[in-house]
C-alpha cells in the first residue's frame, strides 16, 4: 500500500486531495514545456486537465527514498498509448517538485495538443 499523499489524490482523481498535496510555492515542469509552472493553483489547473484528458490512467509502480518518489504510470490521450513517470520531491510532507517524462513521442505530442485544446479554455 502507498504512503504517497500525490498519488493518493491523482488516484482519487480530486482535486480537493491535490490541493492539499501540494506545498504553496509548488513548481510543476512539464514534458512539454521549457518553462517551469509555479505555484500551488497554477499547478491545480494544469492537473485537473491532466484528470480530464489521460484515460485510463493507472499507476504501474513507485520507487520511495525519503523525500523523493517516483511514480511510474500507464495511459491512453485519443489514440496514443502514454508511458511516464512523475517525480516528486515533498517537503515537509508537500509536493514541492512534480516533474513528469512521457514516451514515446507520438505521445507526447498527444499530450501536448490534448492539453493545449484543453488549457486554452482557461484563458
Amino acid at each position: 500500500m502507498s504512503d504517497s499523499p500525490f498519488r493518493a489524490a491523482v488516484e482519487a482523481r480530486s482535486l480537493d486531495l491535490l490541493s492539499a498535496a501540494l506545498a504553496p510555492d509548488v513548481t510543476f515542469r512539464s514534458p512539454a514545456v521549457h518553462a517551469p509552472y509555479e505555484g500551488r493553483d497554477v499547478v491545480l489547473v494544469i492537473l485537473g486537465a491532466v484528470l480530464e484528458v489521460f484515460e485510463d490512467f493507472a499507476y504501474q509502480g513507485e520507487i520511495r527514498d525519503g523525500d523523493n518518489e517516483m511514480l511510474r504510470f500507464n495511459a491512453r490521450v485519443s489514440d496514443r498509448d502514454v508511458d511516464g513517470v512523475d517525480i516528486v520531491t515533498y517537503v515537509d510532507g508537500l509536493v514541492a517538485e512534480l516533474t513528469v517524462m512521457i514516451r514515446p513521442l507520438s505521445a507526447l505530442q498527444a499530450v501536448r495538443d490534448a492539453m493545449g485544446a484543453k488549457l486554452e479554455a482557461y484563458k
